[in-house]
């Protein structure tokens, strides 16, 4: 008893091997996934031919199809020699196939396999590429159900299984999300059969085919040279290389610290404009900043980035059970909230690192504004908190009255620090949420209306050391009448 797989080609009758036309010849029977391929009417006579098609209409999901293939030619072959033929090369796009690789040696049923010409090979053809230059190749319906794809945009990919104009749609939702809506892409169909052709259109186009039908495949070609998070790290790479650049060669994690406190700072700086275009480029800065910290480590023996992106996948995942899991927060961010602390709580404790205090879960080294309202925060949580807002705002007036009577300036200085962790609790009260944007959009308030007031001397002939405190407070004044 032995069970024998066979690939038929990608379509062409005159492409199967001579190995699975001679496999075929002297089959008793031979079962089909599908008669819904170009060879089939072609294949020789002698066996009986029982297709699984049947089996498409009696399940919903691709899962059971498989399955239910899977049970049935294990049960056949029990009883003696086996043929099964699929499209293409089993090896290939073939789900039933894998499963019977794994229970073949389980029940000891020889298993083997007679290779075909896959639907890359003429796909290749079709869109003249070399396979070898870094061609990925993806299951359309893998793609259909995810949210990014994960392809590398850098790299060329076919797309194969685009069978109906629903799963194209649902494909192209994915690859708009790495892809812009008009990138020219290729929808190729009857890849290996004698009339192929192609349809070049924009992606956002693809479910607009009425040509698509069983043998359709997408061809993805690349997006160019540096748009991958690879290509990126090889960039990086390269400058910490011996042959790479003296001062990258030369960092640290220490010696880079404030560089990435700056450019984080300059992301919050594009934010607060409301300039995409600079929060593109200042991303790409802290992300620079990101991948060099990992290129650092990588040769310091440390970590590699694979370890960085399953360290934050994972934690992702594992806090986010009501996406992930079964827990239900009935769309409500406070349960969400709620949930994080409470997993958070469990981690540090699973690592041995219990709090000792509420407190302790606020990062030291967020900036003080920061610190003051997370602080504040934790405290209100377990009732440390003023039974209303007029609370609040007494114990400003009590703070203010101490600067007030403060007979030295470094107790005033002191009384000072304890009125601004008041403002910002008063702030939180009021509900701002992020007192440390709220300045960051005052300072940007008063270089606004202080450069008016620069340029109203300069339009006047003066410099500021020229003018007068009233006639500076004019133009500050103005620059407030004009909403600046």
């Amino acid at each position: 008893m032995t069970l024998t797989i066979i690939g038929l080609g990608a379509g062409d009758s005159g492409d199967i091997t001579r190995k699975a036309w001679r496999a075929l010849e002297n089959a008793e029977t031979v079962y089909l996934r599908t008669e819904r391929h170009p060879s089939v009417p072609d294949l020789p006579k002698r066996p009986e031919y029982i297709s699984f098609d049947s089996l498409y209409e009696a399940h919903e999901q691709f899962d059971d199809v498989y399955e239910a293939i899977v049970t049935k030619l294990m049960e056949e072959a029990q009883k003696g020699d086996v043929v099964y033929a699929v499209p293409g090369d089993p090896m290939m796009g073939e789900a039933a196939v894998m499963r019977l690789m794994a229970r073949c040696p389980e029940t000891n049923i020889p298993l083997e396999i007679i290779h075909g010409v896959s639907f890359i090979e003429p796909m290749l053809r079709q869109v003249g590429i070399d396979g070898m230059n870094g061609l990925q190749v993806y299951d359309a319906l893998d793609i259909a159900i995810q949210h990014h794809p994960q392809i590398n945009p850098a790299m060329p990919a076919f797309v194969a299984q685009v069978y109906n104009r629903m799963v194209a749609s649902d494909v192209k939702l994915t690859l708009m999300n790495q892809y812009p809506d008009d990138f020219t892409v290729m929808l190729v169909h009857g890849a290996g059969t004698e009339n192929p052709f192609i349809e070049t259109l924009p992606l956002y186009e693809i479910d607009r085919s009425r040509s698509i039908n069983h043998l359709t495949s997408l061809y993805v070609p690349s997006l160019g040279q540096y748009t991958s998070f690879e290509s990126f790290q090889e960039t990086i790479a390269h400058l910490r290389a011996p042959e790479g650049c003296p001062w990258d060669k030369e960092q640290t994690h220490a010696s880079l610290r404030s560089y990435l406190i700056e450019e984080a700072y300059e992301v919050l700086e594009a934010i607060d404009n409301n300039d995409p275009e600079a929060l593109m480029g200042e991303l790409g800065d802290l992300l620079l900043q990101v991948v060099l910290h990992t290129q650092i480590a990588i040769d310091d023996g440390e970590f590699k980035m694979s370890d960085v992106l399953e360290y934050v996948n994972r934690k992702m995942i594992r806090r986010h059970p009501h996406v992930w899991g079964d827990v239900d927060v009935q769309n409500n961010a406070q349960e969400v909230l709620k949930n994080w602390d409470d997993i958070k709580r469990a981690e540090r404790a699973d690592k041995g690192q219990e709090e000792t205090s509420l407190l302790d879960k606020v990062p030291k080294a967020l900036p003080s504004l920061m610190v003051a309202y997370e602080y504040a925060k934790q405290a209100a949580k377990v009732g440390f908190d003023w039974r209303d807002v007029s609370g609040v705002e007494d114990k400003v007036r009590e703070e203010l009255n101490e600067i007030l009577e403060a007979t030295d300036n470094s107790h005033k200085i002191q009384e000072i620090a304890d009125l601004v962790f008041v403002l910002v609790n008063w702030l939180r009260w009021l509900g701002e949420k992020d007192p440390e944007s709220l300045i960051r959009e005052a300072n940007a308030k008063f270089y606004r209306r202080f450069r008016y007031v620069e340029e109203g001397a300069k339009a006047q002939g003066l410099s500021l050391k020229d003018m007068t405190l009233e006639a500076m407070d004019a133009l500050w004044d103005e620059s407030k009448r004009k909403g600046l």
